[in-house]
């Protein structure tokens, strides 16, 4: 279906008269971002990321939640300048690991306390993830350092144990904040567990107190959660929490994110919001891959695009043996209906290669102007895999159409007499013109190739003068 949709696309450009389409964009070129334009804080309007300076900010994370723990420095190098040369800016990594992160050393034989004691880090380990964050800076790239896996404070399930009270919770964050306050940081607590007590409460504000104490409040944090639920269930009103991080997780082809993302973005007050841990690529659909097969290409696209135009101020990547790290000669090898690849075979999936092309399209328009708004499509979004999701700046408008049927637009909802209209191709990056029409009353269009899963489409409007 993919090579259908293309070809639709170069069918359409010699009937426009374009003869033949420029080439797909290619690997993102000098730092990810430019880390001179300052730190990172909210926007004026609450919605979204933008560097001290006023720059927007596009997060584009990776989730690398192993990093630190499994991988030496060679690799770690190695996997920091993919995802840079993709144009990720942030990589979310975990400094006591989920797999057995406070007995089993890193690669070079270090633990990351001494006793299980927080306030007692291994200097040895640490000087790692120093090399780690410092390489990723060298990139453009910031680090979205969760300073404990959940089951350090909640040991709902995993390896455990709990370790963290307040008062350790609290000096292990100014520790942690103050080692890092120079460095581009984004501070992610929780880590993918629930918060059923005020315990746990107490645990994790604590270390949030801590984290401010010791980077004098210069970086920005929020919460991971576990799957289904949000951070704003638990803090939304909590001055430390800058931002919403949702988890919609792995449980179905199709799940709509864009719920959970648009009900985080009708909260108030108003934060910045998106999705940290979505479907991820190459992942056993609920876990069972004999029964409902592996989330691919287009389930990552699919997530992507529901959430950003729904609300969310980024988005976050993941592939299933990246976030582990995968490598079975140095882990028991894991059932093949389960892990089928090392880390190292899949860096360069399609879905992957596909988030470049979200960040270039969402960064082609002023993006602190972009706003939910389904009022543009006539007739509903439509229901289950055929959500249509459409968001809007002042002079353009983004359209989502997962599996390629046609859709009616209410015209009139940006500025200008005449609206040029252009298809944006997910996978490829490319572009083709759809026409100019004048910006008034109700207009049908029809993306290229057949209605199917898999051929989803962007439709770009813009305003004509632009």
């Amino acid at each position: 279906m993919e090579s259908t949709a293309i070809a639709g696309v170069v069918l359409l450009a010699v009937l426009l008269g374009m003869g033949s389409l420029a080439a797909a964009a290619g690997p993102w070129t000098g730092p990810s971002v430019d880390l001179r334009h300052g730190d990172l804080k909210v926007s004026p309007d609450g919605r979204f990321l933008v560097h001290a300076d006023g720059t927007p900010f596009f997060y584009l994370g990776d989730t690398a939640w192993e990093l630190f723990h499994r991988l030496d420095r060679p690799k770690a190098d190695r996997y920091l300048e993919n995802r840079r040369a993709k144009g990720f800016t942030v990589i979310q990594a975990v400094v006591l690991a989920e797999f057995d992160g406070l007995d089993v050393p890193n690669a070079y034989g270090d633990p990351p306390l001494e006793n299980h004691d927080p306030t007692r880090p291994n200097e040895a380990y640490f000087r790692h993830v120093d090399h780690v964050v410092d390489r990723a800076a060298e990139k453009g790239i910031f680090i979205g350092m969760l300073p404990t896996w959940g089951d350090k404070w909640n040991k709902k399930w995993g390896k455990g144990p709990e370790i963290f009270t307040p008062a350790s919770a609290e000096s292990y964050g100014e520790w942690l904040g103050r080692r890092y306050r120079e460095k581009p940081i984004l501070w992610i607590l929780g880590g993918d567990r629930p918060v059923e007590t005020d315990a746990h409460r107490a645990v994790i504000r604590a270390m949030a107190r801590g984290l401010a104490r010791g980077d004098g409040g210069r970086h920005l944090m929020t919460f991971h959660p576990m799957g289904g639920h949000t951070s704003a269930e638990w803090f939304h009103e909590d001055a430390w929490l800058a931002f919403n991080m949702a988890q919609s997780g792995h449980g179905a082809k199709d799940l709509p994110n864009w719920e959970i993302v648009a009900r985080d973005y009708a909260r108030r007050p108003v934060k910045p919001c998106l999705d940290g841990e979505p479907r991820y690529e190459d992942h056993p659909v609920n876990w069972k891959s004999k029964e409902n097969g592996w989330f691919d290409a287009y389930d990552v696209r699919q997530a992507a695009y529901w959430a950003l135009l729904a609300g969310a101020c980024g988005h976050t990547y993941g592939c299933h043996p990246v976030w582990r790290m995968y490598e079975p000669g140095a882990e028991k090898p894991l059932e093949p209906d389960y892990m089928r690849h090392a880390w190292t075979e899949v860096l360069d999936l399609p879905g992957a290669c596909a988030m470049t092309h979200v960040r270039r399209l969402m960064e082609s328009r002023p993006m602190l102007e972009r706003a939910a708004d389904q009022g543009l499509i006539d007739g509903g979004p439509g229901a289950g895999a055929d959500h249509v999701q459409a968001a809007r700046g002042k002079d353009y408008a983004f359209v989502y159409l997962p599996t390629g049927k046609d859709v009616r637009i209410v015209m009139g909802r940006i500025a200008g007499r005449n609206v040029k209209a252009s298809w944006f191709d997910p996978r490829t990056g490319e572009w083709a013109p759809a026409g100019e029409f004048p910006n008034e009353g109700v207009r049908a269009f029809d993306p290229p190739g057949a209605p199917a899963r898999g051929n989803d489409w962007v439709l770009v409007l813009d305003t004509a003068a632009r």
